[in-house]
């Protein structure tokens, strides 16, 4: 599959041409209507009001509304401008804090107008409502690229029976996450048919983020104990290259190589539908079968799924 970047940096550069165009035409127009405007105040309109009272206090008034008006934007624009600095200095890219049809859309589209994403990182709680569902936002995403890498918590280990604690019914919670998770590893078992290479770990401690990296993007997303994580905010933060350890990506793009690296995290295997784990020099010390679950034990509506997840 060949990398889509040519044509994404064709449009952009074309972007910033026609906005480079309106910006010069725009002051071009403010600096030959100037001369015209005051030249008009001098000798047409201020002969005008000097001798009327009641004209030269409306005059006065609405050159005193236009200042106030003009200060209040200097004053949101410089703040805007702190704004966006901070912004700049974290690499956040791109928020959103409700989940209707409008803001997954806009997710949806910021996926699609990435560069080709050769490789993806995701840790998740099941993995279904990223990647597995119908509706996931990546899973067309992951039809593209090459290198999968996915972190989902162990369904039999102690954090998935910590999650399900904190939900009020843990055996169905319990049931539901298991079932998620198998659907999510038949769905990666595909993408690896496909050709895809694909790699699953699973970590055993309660899940509190959930990262997607595409490239040189991370989407951050708060899970702690939360069946429905689309109430926490989402954010994006770009990997800034000539200020590489500036911004919030370098910092979670670490925590999850020191996640995925550590040695206590099983691996999954395809062919045999087991879990291997290692030491920390790589050896294997023993295997477990992945755990099973009848399709038909828990129901897989959406409304039910344990996470988002």
């Amino acid at each position: 599959m060949l990398p889509k970047t040519s044509s994404v940096h064709f449009l952009s550069g074309l972007g910033h041409i026609a906005s480079h165009a309106v910006i010069t035409l725009l002051a071009l127009g403010i600096a030959f209507s100037v001369p015209t405007a005051a030249s008009y105040v001098l000798f047409n309109w201020w002969p005008k009001v000097e001798g009327d009272a009641q004209a030269l206090l409306y005059t006065e008034l609405g050159f005193a509304a236009v200042l106030v008006l003009l200060f209040n934007l200097v004053k949101i624009a410089w703040d805007f401008r702190g704004q966006a600095r901070m912004s700049n200095i974290a690499s956040l890219i791109y928020a959103r804090e409700s989940d209707d049809w409008l803001a997954r859309w806009g997710k949806e589209q910021q996926f699609r107008r990435l560069p080709w994403k050769r490789d993806v990182n995701i840790m998740a709680v099941t993995g279904y409502g990223t990647f597995a569902a119908p509706a996931s936002p990546l899973r067309d995403v992951l039809q593209e690229c090459y290198e999968i890498r996915v972190m989902l918590l162990n369904p039999d280990g102690p954090g998935a029976v910590a999650y399900a604690a904190a939900h009020a019914d843990p055996a169905a919670t319990l049931a539901q996450l298991r079932q998620e998770v198998r659907s999510s590893i038949d769905g990666l078992r595909q993408l690896r048919a496909a050709g895809k290479n694909v790699t699953v770990r699973f970590y055993d401690t309660p899940p509190f983020w959930k990262l997607i990296f595409t490239g040189e993007y991370v989407w951050v997303r708060c899970c702690h104990n939360s069946r429905d994580t689309d109430k926490f905010p989402e954010y994006v933060f770009a990997l800034q290259p000539t200020k590489p350890n500036r911004g919030f990506f370098p910092a979670f793009y670490t925590y999850f190589l020191n996640s995925w690296n550590n040695a206590i995290h099983a691996e999954y295997v395809f062919d045999t539908d087991e879990l291997v784990y290692r030491d920390v020099q790589g050896t294997e010390m023993r295997r477990e079968t992945f755990p099973q679950q009848a399709a038909n034990e828990v129901d897989m509506r959406p409304g039910l799924s344990v996470c988002a997840r």
